[in-house]
Order: C-alpha cells, then structure tokens, then sequence
C-alpha cells in the first residue's frame, strides 16, 4: 500500500487513486467510453440545425456543399443515415460506460471491503477496547456502499459534464464568436458556486458519517443485548435512545441537505441568462441576415445541452462529498499500524514447554496488572493458575496468545520467544477453551470443526464423545446438522461449553489452555466437563486457569496469583500445608472456614 493511501494530510481522492491502481486500465476504458457517449450525445443538436439548414437554403445548404447533393430529399437522407449511425454509437458506448464503471464500482467496494474487514482482524485486541463494533460496521457496511454509489454514476456523471462545457464552448465560440461569452457568462458563476458548496458540504458530511457510526453501534449492542434489555424492561428507554441517535443523524443530514437543495435553484437562474443571451441576440443576429438558420437552431438546442446538465452538478457533488467522507475514513482504518504483528520464525513441531521470564503488562500505558511473573510449565504436564478476581489470570492467557504484548520480561515457547513466532505456529499450537464461549452461526458440526476445517466426519464425532456432547448432539432436531443460532443461543451453557471442548480436541494442539471452563455451569455439567477435560489434557501441556480450587487439585503445579505476582507455587497438598493464600482460598470454597467460625 502506497504512503499516499496512508497519509491523513492527503485529499481522500488520491488517496483513493493510489489504492485502486490496479484497476486504472478500466478507469481509462469507463473514462474513454463516457466521453465517446457524450460527443455522440451531443450530436444530434447540429443534426437538427443542418435539417433545418437543409430545408431553408435547399443547394445552398451545407450538406449540399459538403457532399454534392442538390435534392433537398436526397440530403435528408444523408442527414437520416448519420443520425442512425450517430444514435447507434451512443447506445454503444453507453452500454460501455455504464457495464465498465458498475463493474469498476463493484469491485472497489469489493476489495475495500474485504482489505478493510481483513486489516481490522489483523489489528491488537487494545485496538478494539476503545471503539465500537457498530462504528466499523459502519465503515465496512455503509462507507464502503457510499463509495460505491459514486464510482457507479458519480464520476460519469463529471467526466459527461466536463466534455459538454469542452465541446460545446468550441463550438460555440467557433460558431457564434460574438454571443458565445454571454452564454458563458454563468459557467464561472456555476463553478464558483460547486466549489463553494463543496467546501461547506465537506465537514456537514464528514458529520454525517460519524453520526451515523454512532447511531449503527448503539443498534448492533442492542441487538446483541436484547436479552438483558427485555430482563430489565428496559425496551422503552432503549427505543427513546435509537430515537435520539437517529434524530442526531436526520438533523446532521438536515444540515447538508440544506446546502445541497440551494444548489440547483442558484443554477437555474443562471441558466436563464446565458439561454435568454442565445435566444434574442442569436435570434437578433439570424433576422439581420448575419447568421445562418441552421446554425442559430442548433445554438438554441446546443444551449441547453451546456447549462442545463450543469443542474446536476448538486447531485454529484453531494454524492462527491459523501464519498470522499467516506473514502477518508476506510483509508484512515486501512493506515491504522498492528502494534502486535506476526513473528517469521516457524516451529514445525511444537513440545510445548512454556515459560514466563519476568514478565510485566499494564494496558495502554497505566499501571502494571503483571508485576514481574516468572514460572515454568514444562511440555506435556497440566498446571494452574489460580488466585482472586482481578489477580491477572485471563491476562496471561491474553499474553501467552499474543492478544497483547508484554510490556517487560518475554514469553518463550520451546525456548523460542513467542514474538519471533509467527502466528500460524503460536495460536496454531495453542488450543483454548474459555468461560465465553463463542459459537458462529452455522451447524454444530461446522463448529466443533472450526479450528481444523479438514476434519472427518469420524473425527468430529469422536471429539464430541470425548467432550462428552455426543448424546446430546444426536438428540437436537439435525444432529450434527443442527443451527446453533448466532452466538450458539440455541443451545445451553453446558453444551455449549461442550461444543468448545470438542472444537479443542479436533484441533489437537500441544498445549491446551482451559480459561474457568466451568466456572458458569451447573455441577452436574460441571463434572461432565471435568471428566473429558482430564481426558484431553492427558500427555498434553495443559494451563488451567480457575477460581475453583477443586477443579485443579490434581494439577502438577499450581501457580497463586495475587495484584500481578506469584505469590505461591507448589502441588495441592503442599499448598494447603503451607497455610498461605491458597490454603485459605481452599477453607472458604469447601466451607471449612465458615465451619470453623460457628465452632
């Protein structure tokens, strides 16, 4: 990707020129194809003006004198035949322009599209933190169809405007030396104003588009949390804040449209003069014998066909605007730089020994929440990590993945520092089944098969029997054909939870990193899990993060987190015999220390 589509500073046409080079060669064809389709659009005024010359002057006529031909019959047949071959090209190379710039269109948006949603995927989870899932929705739904809108009639639309001024004003001058500046006279007053409103339709649009980001994240966190809306009753207050976001966008649209609808009224009187000036000092001129019929006829028509497309130069330029607000806000997403990119060193087979050298993170530059951890987890063993709420567990999950990159300290993975990795053999290694579970909306069998999309059907079923999902699988309405619904909301946390665990085993990585797997199911489910995930973690390095303790009692080690630290470490029984932190965790869960206070 060129500087220019990066840098802010430059206006959003170049930069959208720099980005589409790829596709220059059908921008000359499109362009080509719209200016034949106006010269030949253009033509059919002198052919009338020559008719009329033909009937007037009769031999005397320009036809008459251009091809030899006397009878006034005969030329108008000549002037019959190069209308048809004039009408037939038009149709031509209108049917080119507008096949070459809707496909031109199609495939912008297309690759904008696809390049911006795929930049966003390659963006740090910090990125995400301080911006809304609705306001880029926004820009790969909305911004990039507003683009498209231009290229598909937006720019024919000036290129046909810019050769009916260059082409007429020719010939006019050449024509009608003497009255062709009055019928100028508007264009300058047109021009000036476009670029006027251009300059006070720029921020009202750029406006535009900002309000309606917000209005799109407020609906998409909505929509995704309708449930607790309804649990709270709280659908009135919910539409009462659509209703204000949306008024927000229709006033911020009120505003442009004012300036957009003045446009065309302002043209028109201006139109008016330079008609007026052809119309009586044409007509003046023709009855004092110093023009010809033909000539003032096609000056009448020809008129028209300069000033009045130029009415439509309001509509493009608010199309023009739009665009270009938008334009600006897909290359400013695409010129947004990873701070957590992808390593080159690869590792074909991963053992899967991991360990944490003095590590430090704090989240965008605020205090630490990993204060100088250093543990070892040596390949194919199971340990946990464990502590109260806000300790920094999940966090080192997040860092181990390379969600987020240290601050301090490095993360190795068979001795090799997980940021010289690249991510296919780091996340590729890792497999994760976490509190959250994510379902896509799709089968239960395209999910379990998500993280190996290869898999055999045998496969996927023996990795739900693992998981201990089997049963219930073949009890839903398709089986393994089932919809889970967006999110997986048809389905149950436990089996949910369940469907993650089998998508883990079809993976079959060398480390397994279980996130409070069970921490949100009942205790019967919670068993379940349990089982299979003891079946899973066998021979396999395994990093159980949990808040309940009986869950990882049998690890090899376990690692007590406290404020970023490792406060303790050891198997459980060594814990609970040191009395520490761990220790007394253990007496709250299993009731011994409410036991001891009624003592």
């Amino acid at each position: 990707m060129s500087h220019d589509v990066r840098d802010p500073t430059v206006h959003p046409l170049r930069r959208l020129w720099d980005y589409s080079a790829d596709h220059r060669r059908l921008v000359t064809k499109a362009s080509a194809s719209s200016i034949l389709n106006r010269l030949f659009d253009l033509a059919p005024p002198f052919l009338i003006g020559l008719a009329v010359d033909t009937v007037v002057e009769e031999s005397d006529s320009l036809v008459a004198r251009l091809f030899g031909i006397e009878d006034r019959v005969d030329q108008l047949w000549v002037i019959a035949g190069v209308t048809a071959v004039v009408w037939v090209l038009e149709s031509l190379f209108e049917y080119l322009f507008q096949v070459q710039w809707r496909n031109l269109a199609q495939s912008i948006q297309h690759e904008a599209r696809v390049d911006a949603y795929a930049h966003v995927q390659s963006l740090e989870m910090a990125y995400f933190e301080d911006r809304s899932t609705g306001g880029l929705l926004s820009i790969l739904n909305d911004d990039v169809n507003q683009l498209e809108r231009f290229l598909d009639r937006g720019a024919n639309d000036i290129l046909q405007v810019l050769t009916t001024v260059l082409v007429i004003g020719t010939a006019m001058f050449i024509l009608m030396p003497t009255v062709a500046p009055l019928a100028f006279l508007p264009v300058p007053i047109i021009l000036w104003g476009s670029f006027r409103f251009q300059r006070k339709l720029e921020p009202r649009y750029a406006d535009v588009r900002e309000r309606v980001g917000l209005l799109n994240s407020t609906l998409s966190n909505n929509l995704s949390g309708i449930a607790t809306i309804k649990a709270f009753t709280a659908e009135d207050r919910e539409v009462a804040r659509v209703a204000q976001e949306s008024d927000e966008y229709r006033e911020s649209n009120r505003a442009a449209i004012r300036y957009s609808s003045a446009f065309i009224p302002m043209i028109r009187m201006a139109i008016l003069f330079g008609f007026t000036a052809i119309l009586v000092l044409g007509g003046i001129r023709t009855i004092n014998g110093l023009m010809e019929v033909g000539i003032y006829s096609a000056m009448v028509y020809i008129v028209q066909r300069l000033l009045w497309p130029l009415t439509r130069l309001g509509e493009t330029f608010d199309l023009y605007q739009r665009a270009m607000a938008s334009t600006r806000r897909i290359m400013d997403l695409l010129a947004v730089e990873p701070r957590v990119s992808s390593g080159a060193t690869r590792l074909p087979e991963v053992a899967g020994e991991i360990r944490f050298e003095d590590v430090h993170f704090a989240y965008d530059r605020g205090e630490d929440v990993i204060r100088g951890i250093t543990l070892e987890v040596p390949a194919g063993e199971t340990h946990a990590i464990v502590g109260s709420t806000g300790a920094g567990k999940s966090t080192i999950v997040k860092l181990l993945l390379r969600l987020y990159d240290v601050t301090g300290g490095r993360i190795l993975l068979d001795g090799c520092d997980v940021r010289e990795l690249s991510f296919a053999d780091l996340r590729g290694a890792i497999g994760l089944v976490s509190q959250d579970v994510f379902l896509f909306h799709g089968t239960v069998r395209d999910n379990i098969a998500y993280g190996r999309t290869d898999a055999t059907d045998e496969e996927i079923v023996r990795a739900a029997v693992l998981a201990e999902a089997h049963e219930f699988i073949l009890a839903l309405a398709d089986g393994y054909d089932t919809v889970v619904g967006e999110r997986g909301q048809k389905l149950s946390g436990g089996q949910r939870q369940r469907v993650s665990i089998a998508r883990a085993i079809v993976k079959d990585p060398a480390i397994l990193i279980l996130d409070e797997a069970t921490s949100s199911v009942d205790n019967e489910t919670e068993a379940a899990i349990q089982r299979s995930l003891e079946r899973v973690a066998r021979d396999r390095t395994t990093v159980v993060i949990a808040h309940r303790l009986s869950t990882v009692r049998n690890a090899h080690r376990i690692h007590v987190l406290e404020a970023g630290r490792v406060v303790e470490a050891g198997t459980h029984d060594e814990l609970i015999l040191a009395g520490g932190l761990y220790a007394a965790l253990w007496r709250v869960q299993t009731g011994e220390a409410v036991r001891a206070g009624h003592a």
